[in-house]
């Protein structure tokens, strides 16, 4: 385990233990969710986009995370413009319960997309198929995988899954804010202790910038880290 690995993992660690000493809500299962990070890649440091939660959010409220949410039953349904490549969907289906089916991978892809979309107004979906939600996934990497522990408000099981603007022919001047996410920002993925991040999202946006330091392009199919908590600790794999 390298440095920043074991950094990592220890600061989970530390705020899975601190969260425990407060009140702990009933037993919950997770519920499948996506984020989509961003990336401009116009400037020497690639920058993520990130937005502020509300106050009145009763998970993570006035902190800076990536655009995504739940994975809503309909997403397994919304047709693709271009489907993900085989090896992130692949990826996708490991360490999953038995009835999570293709469709539900795929609708992963889907909430991720359209999340972007309610809370960034950015669509990736292509001119031809204007007006409808039908968006181009293929240049999706699975990045990352992480459950929210045990005892909290909210529990949630996300991929988190990254992109370049120029893949997709989106501008970055073009992101406004919504509802859910206000002040949206585009930080650079290696300083941004200006803001206050979930810790998750600081973990994440390290294994980004170890990922882009070994290869730029963000090759698919590389090992993804997992995170997870077992008997009070975060452990975290690869997959």
């Amino acid at each position: 385990m390298n440095d920043r690995v074991a950094a990592n993992t220890a600061l989970l660690t530390e705020d899975h233990q601190a969260r425990t000493s407060e009140k702990r809500h009933p037993a919950r299962s997770p519920r499948d969710a996506a984020s989509l990070i961003l990336l401009d890649r116009s400037s020497a440091t690639p920058r993520a986009l990130l937005g502020k939660r509300g106050k009145a959010h009763a998970f993570m409220p006035d902190l800076y995370v990536f655009p995504g949410g739940r994975r809503d039953p309909g997403d397994n349904r919304v047709p693709l413009a271009r489907p993900l490549e085989d090896a992130v969907h692949e990826k996708l289906m490991i360490r999953t319960r038995a009835r999570f089916h293709d469709k539900a991978a795929r609708g992963l892809a889907v909430a991720a997309a359209r999340e972007m979309m309610e809370e960034a107004h950015l669509s990736l979906t292509p001119p031809e198929y204007a007006g409808q939600l039908r968006p181009d996934v293929s240049r999706f990497r699975f990045l990352a995988r992480a459950i929210t522990p045990p005892g909290q408000s909210r529990r949630f099981d996300t991929r988190f899954f990254a992109c370049f603007c120029d893949e997709l022919g989106l501008d970055p001047k073009t992101v406004q804010d919504s509802e859910e996410l206000h002040d949206l920002t585009w930080l650079p993925v290696d300083a941004h202790e200006s803001h206050p991040l979930p810790r998750i999202t600081r973990v994440i946006l390290s294994d980004l910038v170890d990922a882009l330091s070994q290869d730029p392009s963000l090759p698919f199919g590389k090992a993804v880290p997992f995170y997870y908590s077992r008997n009070g600790r975060f452990v975290r794999e690869l997959i």
